[in-house]
């Protein structure tokens, strides 16, 4: 029975480690999604091993109400789920500043990330679909927490 077993655990690691995913190095471009005006952030990916990365994202906000930025920071791990699909989750920190007529300030957040990439193999492109709840944000996000679906679409090299 013991051998049933740990031969099971070296089959299921053996599972895990030899699918061979393919990260880019590189990418940089847009993530696009709508939480508290953000509706657009410059993108850039670096890739630290063959399945961690870490994501870095400036976004901004700028209409009659407020205008603001906010820096995300995100640590990802990656898992293949097909040939050219991948699915990541992460953890983060970020900060901004907003200001309004009658107000300004400035926060710290803590984000989480979670979503599926798909990785062109004929194109030097990279779509994904993720979301990320941001808890913090005093004087910023309501009750402090925020979060958004997003469309990414990033350049690899």
């Amino acid at each position: 029975m013991k051998k049933n077993i740990v031969t099971a655990v070296l089959l299921i690691g053996l599972g895990f480690t030899s699918q061979a995913q393919e990260i880019s190095k590189n990418a940089i471009g847009l993530r696009l999604g709508d939480n508290n005006g953000f509706g657009a952030e410059i993108s850039y990916q670096r890739s630290l091993s063959e399945n961690n990365r870490l994501e870095a994202n400036l976004g901004w906000r700028d209409n009659r109400a407020v205008s603001a930025f906010k820096l995300t920071g995100v640590y990802q791990w990656v898992w293949e789920i097909d040939n050219s699909f991948n699915w990541y989750a992460g953890a983060g920190a970020g900060l901004g500043s907003w200001s309004t007529t009658e107000d300004n300030g400035s926060f710290v957040y803590v984000a989480g990330n979670v979503g599926i990439e798909y990785n062109l193999k004929e194109l030097p492109l990279l779509l994904s679909l993720d979301f990320r709840p941001e808890f913090g944000g005093k004087g910023y996000f309501q009750n402090n927490y925020g979060s958004d679906i997003a469309l990414g679409i990033r350049y690899k090299f």
